[in-house]
């Protein structure tokens, strides 16, 4: 079994367009995305370890926020996420498994947390 450094970026709150009900599909919603990725890493991190042997938390971030496409409706969450894996593996060959945990804020009566988590792994 081959060694994996998770990094992780969670909570982050991305308004997008999904839905499938009228009162959905005409404004963004607000939703709370959290990202698990896998990475392939090298053998050891020595203090001076650059950052290209890791990868940059904020290419996690901006998978979920700046890479959505502005104005596309997505009729699911899960087409949220995968977008979200897509762009990830896309970015880097050491991503081997995304992890995208999505809840809906809006539909949330008493505080519970509603939505998916889909994982993707490299093929």
């Amino acid at each position: 079994m081959e060694d994996t450094l998770q990094l992780e970026v969670h909570d982050m709150e991305v308004p997008v367009l999904t839905g499938i009900y009228s009162e959905e599909t005409h404004l963004p919603q607000p939703l709370r995305i959290s990202l698990t990725v896998d990475l392939a890493l090298p053998q050891r991190f020595a203090p001076d370890t650059p950052l290209s042997a890791s990868k940059n938390y904020l290419d996690l971030k901006r998978a979920a926020t700046d890479s959505l496409p502005p104005g596309v409706h997505f009729t699911l969450i899960e087409a949220v996420a995968d977008h979200i894996c897509d762009t990830l593996f896309l970015q880097d060959a050491r991503v081997l498994r995304v992890a995208v945990k999505i809840v809906k804020l809006a539909i949330a009566e008493a505080g519970e947390a509603i939505g998916i988590t889909l994982v993707r792994h490299r093929r």
